[in-house]
């Protein structure tokens, strides 16, 4: 990795929920948190914990130096509101097939 770049992976006891217009896309209790220099925190879900059915496959890929090539999913209106990564580098293969949403909630309690 670059020098002065990290990226940590742990295990979350968070409780995350996805909604868009008033519909449940995901909700977790076991998220991955990704922390990356310079980004905000990211919690990576288990695919189990995700609404795929409501998700259409993007034939958007974008490549990240530190994480690999990331594959998405859209929503009718929302394209490319979810990625993950199929095949992530060794250092971050934890998050491997975990679903990362730009957008979530926890929830406490």
């Amino acid at each position: 990795m670059t020098t002065g770049h990290r990226i940590t992976v742990e295990r979350g006891t968070e409780h995350v929920r996805v909604v868009r217009d008033g519909q449940v896309l995901a909700e977790s209790r076991r998220p991955l948190l990704l922390r990356e220099t310079g980004l905000p925190v990211r919690y990576y879900l288990p695919p189990e914990d995700v609404r795929t059915d409501l998700l259409t496959p993007s034939d958007t890929h974008t490549y990240c130096p530190f994480k690999g090539t990331a594959s998405y999913w859209s929503l009718p209106d929302a394209p490319d509101l979810v990625w993950y990564y199929p095949e992530p580098k060794e250092e971050v293969a934890e998050i491997k097939d975990h679903l990362c949403f730009y957008e979530v909630e926890t929830v406490t309690g």
